[in-house]
């Protein structure tokens, strides 16, 4: 299995390949030689070189005192997640499910090795522990695909020791910049490897991005982001990190909403094949998402109830329902992530980037057909909430807050997708939405926990238990979808209110 670290580092240039004396670092008491440790790093990537377009490094390497497979994801500019295998010949499945998303149907080949010579130093504080790792590396770096070069140069190494504070770093940074030397241009050893042996056809200048220009250039600019999400959150999903779920799947639904609301300016008769993979994909990763939040919501409800009142073991039985639920729909979701289905969907979603499907409108001045869209958007929820508030309590008011709030988010990622160009109102529509989302959720959240409660109160009641704390959650539920109710005209009124400058 593998280990996972969080790694905060610094990198340094100098023309003097020496380290500068770092005792006079406030809170340094000493700097201990650990010696020299010759590591030889294999890095791998596709032919094109996805990998390293995202910043993810993938290595192998012997020497030191880590010898493995080490992969690395970018968190923050300074900041990455190390994963690390132990060493063997070939990549260990784990680390291959953690790259698919970005890999695909692709080959992970060796483009480049690097063989540093790395002399090491511990800074440690008046009682002997680590603050950080400083390191003197003499690199050299070899292209390992057709064409390539080689290279070499030193750099000065800072690593945070686990559980450090960051502002050591920038102790540390003071007294080297003192001593003459500055932060390396590169952010990592594989990005200098690469930029130095390329081929020389590939030593262009990178085009700087331009600013969305037309409608079309807008919505492209959002349907991008939320690509990119769903690629750069997979990884997580796979190792269950907190949070992970619910955001790919907002990626998701932001990204089918938006090719929804802008049918003017991409040909829906193209993205709607698109929209219904993209509605399969939500709807497994709901799979476990819905049962979470129905978990957190009626533990915290029961947390309420007092101990007079909880007939059973109704905490162990709502944990077992919800234990075996995330167990089984986990490695279905994994399945999921591994599926040709899902890599195809992601393959089409780079070819409709890549190749969009305009519709004339998409071609203009982006403020009046954005705001055309988000208006229209705007009107469907309008209907739907005044329609939930017309109808008598029960099954069908129940119905029409739901669609209502399906409508109430899809509104919102087309405001959201319509801020750069429709600026304040959009900001404005966007937090409204957020808040209805909110309110409509709240009641939805109560008809799924009242339907849970029934489904326990049977099985409990099959089980020879007492079925009361069931009911006593139930009748509690009710109220808080009477309290949504109750609020939802005189919330709806100030929204329409707020929303007339759209």
């Amino acid at each position: 299995m593998a280990d996972t670290k969080r790694e905060i580092e610094r990198k340094y240039e100098s023309e003097d390949s020496g380290l500068p004396d770092l005792t006079g670092v406030a809170g340094v008491a000493a700097v201990l030689d650990k010696g020299v440790a010759h590591l030889d790093a294999t890095y791998y990537d596709t032919a094109d070189e996805r990998l390293a377009a995202s910043s993810v490094t993938l290595r192998r390497r012997t020497g030191g005192s880590d010898a493995g497979w080490h992969l690395k994801f970018p968190v923050a500019p300074g900041v990455r997640d190390e994963i690390q295998a132990p060493l063997s010949d070939t990549l260990p499945g784990d680390l291959a499910g953690l790259v698919r998303s970005r890999v695909r149907g692709g080959e992970l080949l060796p483009v480049v090795r690097l063989r540093s010579n790395r002399d090491v130093r511990h800074l440690v504080d008046a009682d002997g522990r680590l603050l950080a790792e400083v390191s003197v590396d003499a690199v050299r770096a070899d292209r390992l695909t057709a064409g390539g070069g080689e290279t070499q140069w030193t750099e000065i190494e800072v690593e945070l020791a686990d559980g450090g504070d960051p502002a050591f770093l920038d102790k540390v940074e003071k007294r080297l910049r003192k001593a003459g030397v500055r932060p390396s241009a590169s952010a990592s050893k594989l990005a200098r490897a690469l930029a130095e042996t390329a081929p020389h056809q590939q030593q262009l200048a990178a085009v700087p991005a331009r600013e969305p220009a037309t409608a079309g250039e807008h919505v492209l600019a959002y349907v991008r982001a939320q690509r990119d999400a769903i690629v750069e959150l997979d990884p997580a999903v796979r190792r269950d990190a907190e949070d992970s779920v619910h955001s790919m799947r907002v990626a998701t639904r932001r990204l089918r909403s938006t090719l929804k609301s802008y049918g003017e300016l991409l040909d829906r008769t193209v993205t709607d094949p698109v929209g219904d993979e993209l509605k399969w994909l939500a709807g497994e990763l709901g799979l476990d998402r819905d049962r979470e939040v129905l978990t957190e919501r009626l533990t915290a409800a029961l947390d309420e109830v007092p101990a007079t009142l909880v007939r059973g073991p109704v905490a162990e039985r709502l944990h077992t329902w919800a234990s075996a639920a995330h167990g089984g729909t986990r490695g279905r979701l994994i399945g999921v992530l591994d599926s040709r289905r899902y890599l195809a969907l992601l393959d089409t979603l780079d070819a409709l980037i890549a190749d969009p499907p305009l519709r004339k409108a998409a071609g203009k001045k982006p403020r009046k057909p954005i705001a055309k869209a988000v208006k229209k958007d705007f009107r469907r929820v309008a209907g739907l909430v005044e329609r939930a508030v017309a109808l008598e309590p029960g099954t069908d008011r129940d119905v029409a807050i739901h669609e209502a709030r399906k409508k109430t988010k899809r509104a919102r990622y087309a405001a959201e997708a319509a801020r750069p160009a429709l600026g304040k109102p959009a900001k404005g529509l966007v937090k409204s939405m957020k808040a209805l989302q909110t309110l409509l959720g709240e009641h939805q959240d109560s008809v799924m926990a009242r339907q849970a409660l029934r489904e326990l109160s049977a099985v409990a009641h099959a089980a020879g238990e007492s079925a009361f704390t069931y009911g006593l959650l139930h009748e509690r539920e009710e109220q808080r979808a009477v309290r949504v109710e109750t609020e939802l005209p005189g919330f709806w009124d100030g929204i329409k209110h707020g929303a007339a400058g759209l």
